[in-house]
């Protein structure tokens, strides 16, 4: 404005500084309702400021904090990838990524995104815990899957039976141990623990396909036709 524009120029610049007076607001107000633990209200003020400053790495990675609070993990990885492309060095960011895959259950990508964690900075503490962590229970169930493929299952049982005692604090690895240990037990016509360990798995997740199936094999055994 300073700088004598024309009216065209002028207009746009008064704009814009509106604008911005009005972004500077709706900050203010995310910032309150995060610090309130209004979370919805929260990401509904960081969603109209996002659609503007679309390349804001600290603003995204709020947005993720408030989308963890408000158990929509999907959504918060969305916005900590992004803020792990728009900030160098985003080491947080990934470990972020990294935790949530963890808890999801999916090993594999949390073994990934550690590993970027950790490409930019080797000595990150928090990181490196995780990834020994994460890096054990993935070859525990690499271990177990190829023990079950060539149809050691007892061996495959005792590997699952470690992978709980690795990962006790996350129950969807759990589950998922169980559900293996009851595809084995069924394979190795132990029909009746097979029974327990799938009607545990089907009380957990009542529409488990695999758990149905092994334990439906596991009555054909017992010979319990109608169940």
């Amino acid at each position: 404005l300073k700088s004598n524009p024309s009216s065209n120029e002028e207009k746009e610049a008064q704009t814009q500084l509106t604008k911005s007076d009005e972004l500077q607001r709706l900050h203010s107000q995310a910032l309150s309702a995060y610090q309130q633990e209004d979370y919805v209200a929260a990401i509904s003020l960081l969603d109209e400021i996002l659609a503007v400053c679309v390349w804001d790495a600290e603003l995204r990675e709020l947005r993720a904090e408030c989308y963890i609070k408000e158990g929509e993990p999907s959504k918060a990885i969305s916005d900590l990838k992004a803020a792990a492309k728009l900030k160098n060095d985003n080491t947080e960011a990934f470990y972020k990524i990294s935790r949530i895959y963890y808890q999801l259950g999916d090993h594999e990508l949390s073994l990934s995104e550690v590993r970027e964690c950790l490409k930019l900075d080797q000595d990150h503490k928090q990181c490196f815990s995780l990834y020994k962590q994460v890096k054990k229970l993935n070859k525990q169930i690499e271990s177990a899957e190829e023990f079950i493929r060539e149809g050691r299952y007892e061996d495959a049982i005792n590997k699952y039976d470690s992978v709980m005692k690795t990962e006790p604090e996350v129950p969807v690895y759990a589950t998922r141990a169980k559900e293996r240990i009851c595809h084995c037990l069924s394979k190795s016509q132990q029909s009746t623990e097979a029974i327990r360990v799938c009607t545990e798995v089907l009380q957990l997740e009542p529409t488990n396909v695999n758990a149905l199936k092994d334990r439906a094999e596991a009555y054909l055994l017992e010979d319990l036709y109608e169940e």
